[in-house]
């Protein structure tokens, strides 16, 4: 003879491991698609990508920079620079300069 098992005893049983099994799917779902799942990893190498790229644009301008200061340094000024930023910023001339004014590319006339 089988014993029969009565359907709430049943239901009893099963709600442990099915409680268990829906904790463990909702794990397994947020490691998949959750903000830091594995789906979002590729969102992240490309702004890590960027977010290089961008770095290494600053390392380079502040390399620029560098250059520029140490030509400027208050010891030992670069005469060439000096007189290249004082005519650029100040518009400053000798008596003996003349300006030839360029046109700019797109303004030419024919």
């Amino acid at each position: 003879m089988t014993d029969r098992i009565a359907p709430f005893e049943l239901l009893r049983r099963a709600t442990l491991p099915a409680v268990c099994i829906l904790i463990m799917g909702y794990f397994a779902f947020h490691a998949v698609s959750g903000n830091t799942g594995l789906m979002a990893w590729q969102g992240y190498k490309i702004e890590r990508a960027v977010a290089e790229q961008r770095a290494a644009a600053v390392r380079a301008d502040k390399l620029a920079l560098a250059r520029q200061v140490a030509l400027l340094d208050p010891a030992h000024v670069d005469p060439d620079y000096a007189d290249e930023l004082v005519r650029r910023n100040l518009g400053v001339l000798r008596p003996d300069e003349v300006i030839v004014p360029l046109s700019e590319p797109g303004t030419e006339t024919r």
